[in-house]
């Protein structure tokens, strides 16, 4: 994603231009947003186009395989752009800038700076650096805050009407299979007034649906407090006014009470929707991942939650080919999805990563093996998924509308309370007589499903 809103406020000065490119999870957008705002209050100027640009910030993905081969041409692009005279210089951050330090240099020279992911609050300063020619620190990387860095004053990048607020930092899980506590560190929680305030900004500055993003949301307070405050926060930002929607994502199969769950059902802003990675259901392949749940507890947990959380949109994402994964263990696996019917759905191939403890694990699956696995999964998930969208027909849901069809007249596309931005699926709304436009709620009575999306037509003026 290239940063291209343009601030309407006066930067204190014109220190010089710079184009943003933000890659990977929600987390390392909020990043990118606060890299923005520092970089804008500092006086430099976000441009649209890296061509022409002072300098080009580019903050990576390091998580799997995929996202670091998309960082790395990405970082190449500006390489080039900077070799043919058309920028200055070239800025790296983030997760893979993280991951691999000092050595991305040595690999690529032509990138000016380094900043980690905790570097983050010195990006401004490697920018001084940078337009002033001094190159004798090339690097800035900082160790894991006890507390979760505050996300205040950021320069968003997504739409005006929805955002995403970190709620923590790091994680403590030793999942077999996964990096990011090499790259982000152990679990901090941010604190809740901290978390309180950053809402609060965001509701100010007119954002109507709040996305909760955490490497692990239910672990939210253990660090600090010794006990779950997911509940707690919960119930004080749906007293935030002026919000909506308030979307949960990220949660980890542990650490969900009844108090937390009635604080979801209770709730005036809170939407009926719950992303929680589960990644297998196999109890061995649970155990190799060092998952710390079992298959018993996790179909108990999913109990609870529906019975719970009336209209409750579960979200979930599996992995196939983890290595040892025999075919009885993959059908299990399909059949767990036929059986449980996640409303939302992803899978993902295993990714080989070195520094994990995965890599180490015998039997290793051929690539083939994988990929076939995760269209035999996402075939089956498929058949859930069509059925659930044509069980919606004839519903009148709320609809958050986000963009406007090209080439249509009042015709919009929006998300209901079942649907995360980017990930999820989508709405393609009629306004008819009532005028739409982006950032409004609008009922909508459901009249078709197509596929994984559904359409429908506007039954009263938004608001």
């Amino acid at each position: 994603m290239v940063a291209q809103y343009q601030s309407q406020e006066t930067a204190p000065q014109h220190k010089g231009t710079y184009a943003f490119v933000s890659l990977g999870c929600p987390k390392n957008l909020v990043d990118s947003e606060r890299m923005l705002g520092l970089l804008r209050l500092d006086g430099y100027q976000l441009v649209g186009d890296p061509d022409g640009a002072d300098f080009v910030v580019v903050n990576t993905c390091g998580f799997i395989e995929q996202a670091r081969q998309e960082s790395f041409s990405a970082i190449d692009e500006m390489l080039q752009l900077k070799a043919q005279g058309r920028t200055r210089g070239v800025i790296v951050s983030g997760c893979l800038a993280e991951r691999q330090r000092e050595a991305m240099l040595v690999e690529r020279p032509g990138i000016d700076h380094l900043v980690g992911v905790f570097g983050r609050e010195q990006i401004t300063q490697m920018a001084d650096r940078l337009l002033g020619n001094q190159a004798e620190q090339r690097s800035v990387f900082q160790p894991a805050p006890i507390r979760a860095l505050p996300d205040r004053d950021r320069l968003r990048i997504t739409p005006r009407h929805f955002a995403y607020l970190k709620i923590s930092e790091g994680c403590d899980r030793l999942c077999t299979f996964c990096a990011i506590p090499k790259m982000r560190g152990k679990h901090a929680s941010k604190p809740l007034d901290e978390v309180l305030r950053e809402a609060e900004q965001l509701a100010a500055d007119g954002v109507r649906e709040l996305i909760l993003v955490a490497q692990d949301t239910t672990y939210y307070g253990l660090d600090t407090d010794g006990q779950p405050r997911l509940a707690e926060l919960l119930a004080r930002l749906d007293q935030v006014e002026g919000l909506d929607w308030i979307r949960l994502m990220y949660f980890y199969p542990m650490y969900i009470d009844d108090r937390l769950i009635e604080t979801i059902a209770a709730s005036r802003r809170i939407v009926p929707y719950i992303d929680m990675p589960l990644q297998h259901i196999n109890d061995t392949m649970l155990r190799r991942m060092a998952r710390r749940v079992t298959r018993g507890e996790t179909e108990q947990l999913l109990q609870r939650l529906r019975a719970g959380i009336p209209d409750l949109t579960m979200r979930t994402t599996l992995i196939t080919g983890f290595p040892g994964e025999t075919d009885e263990q993959f059908e299990e696996l399909v059949e767990f999805v036929r059986e449980q019917r996640f409303e939302r759905l992803g899978v993902f191939t295993y990714s080989f990563e070195p520094d994990t403890p995965a890599a180490q694990l015998p039997d290793h699956l051929p690539e083939e093996i994988k990929q076939h696995r995760r269209d035999r999964l996402m075939e089956a998930q498929q058949a859930v998924a069509f059925e659930y969208s044509r069980s919606q027909v004839g519903r009148t849901v709320p609809v958050i509308l986000d963009q406007e069809v090209p080439g249509e007249e009042n015709v919009f596309v929006g998300r209901t309370t079942a649907d995360a931005p980017d990930v999820d699926s989508v709405v393609y709304v009629t306004g008819g007589e009532h005028p739409l436009s982006a950032g409004r709620l609008v009922s909508c009575e459901v009249v078709a499903a197509r596929g994984y999306d559904l359409i429908g037509v506007a039954v009263e003026a938004p608001r």
